[in-house]
This record gives structure tokens, sequence and C-alpha cells, in this order.
């Protein structure tokens, strides 16, 4: 019994070297304008990273609509009614189901308040 031990113990420490499951929704976010300004990002949930600048708040509204984007709650703010196109899109992953999603609003004040901040960058 004595000559498995070390084996165990083996197994075991190459068990907790495993790389870590990748992130359950990752998404890579843009934007683009009538001025022709494009934005990317990349917006990571569970855990929270990439490179949106509020990614903890856009992890948190896309969470308490599962990942569906035209679902999202759109937050009060007083916008201007000029028409300056914003063109967005998400594609990626929520939860390990596919996603892609696009929609246009009728300037960037509108596409901030409309997506609860999750197309702010």
């Amino acid at each position: 019994m004595a000559f498995f031990e070390p084996i165990g113990a083996c197994v075991l420490a190459l068990a907790c070297m495993a790389p870590a499951p990748p992130a359950e929704s990752t998404f890579q976010l843009t934007s683009h304008d009538t001025r022709g300004r494009v934005g990317t990002v990349s917006l990571t949930c569970g855990p929270t990273g990439g490179s949106h600048p509020g990614r903890g708040n856009a992890c948190a509204k896309l969470s308490e609509v599962d990942g569906e984007f035209d679902r999202l709650r759109p937050e009060p703010r007083a916008c201007t009614l000029e028409y300056a196109p914003v063109d967005v899109s998400a594609v990626g992953k929520w939860r390990g189901e596919p996603v892609t999603y696009r929609t246009s609003y009728a300037n960037r004040c509108v596409a901030d308040a409309e997506s609860a901040g999750v197309f702010t960058f």
C-alpha cells in the first residue's frame, strides 16, 4: 500500500496544476458612430475582467437579464434629440451559449442609457 501513496500524491498534485476552466461569459463589444469613431472592448463575466472600463457594472446588468442584451433595462437619463446614430454589437458567449447582438441607437447618450451602460466605452 505504501507504494501507491507517492503515485496518489503525484496524481493529486497534477490535478491541482490543471489550468482553470475558461470564463463562462465573454464578449467582444463594438460601437461605431456617424463620425467614424469605432470602439472595441472585451468583457468577461464570471470572473469579471476584460478591457471594458465599467466591467463590474456591465456584468451586473447582464446578470440581471441573464445575458439577453435586448432585455437590458434603460437607465433614466436626459438625452438630446440629436440624430447621430450609433451602431453596437456584442459577439461571444453567455454561460457557454453563443450570443450575437446588434442594434442601433439615435445617439451616444441614448446608447449609454438604453444599454444600462453596457455599451459605455
